[in-house]
């Protein structure tokens, strides 16, 4: 896992070609105004999504953890909490699902305050539990997601 400020960014494009291009398209690009949803950057091998929604308790959230994709996660607007644990035998709450490459599991994690201008970066080893907030507030983010 790899948190950071976009700022930082020219320090992790050597990750990949893909990874800094979503890291690039992140800092290029006007996301507060960028409509919501999915947009094709490599058809499958790269894609963004663009989401608005509002934080909710840790409680009614499951770590999630992808085997396809590498998530470039960068907060628009607003705060959430974030967590993260090192894929190491947690118990799978929801069997993996090839559709949306997502498995669920129970397990402790450790919490960081994710803020506009921040960006994580999840590898398929790393389990996260993004968009927590001790009260519900609203939030623009986008993931990209990178094809292992």
């Amino acid at each position: 896992m790899i948190i950071d400020r976009i700022e930082h960014y020219s320090f992790y494009t050597g990750l990949g070609d893909r990874i800094r291009t979503a890291l690039e398209y992140i800092r290029t690009t006007d996301l507060e105004r960028a409509d919501t949803g999915r947009h094709d950057l490599d058809g499958n091998h790269l894609f963004a999504i663009i989401s608005d929604y509002k934080t909710t308790s840790r409680e009614a959230g499951k770590l999630e953890g992808h085997r396809k994709y590498i998530d470039v996660q960068y907060m628009v607007r607003g705060t959430e909490w974030v967590g993260y644990a090192p894929l190491s035998g947690q118990s799978v709450a929801v069997d993996y699902n090839p559709g949306n490459d997502c498995v669920l599991f129970e397990g402790e994690a450790t919490f960081f305050r994710f803020e506009a201008g921040m960006f994580a970066v999840f590898f398929p080893h790393d389990l996260h539990l993004p968009g927590t907030g001790e009260i519900s507030t609203p939030v623009r983010k986008i993931v990209v997601k990178v094809e292992v």
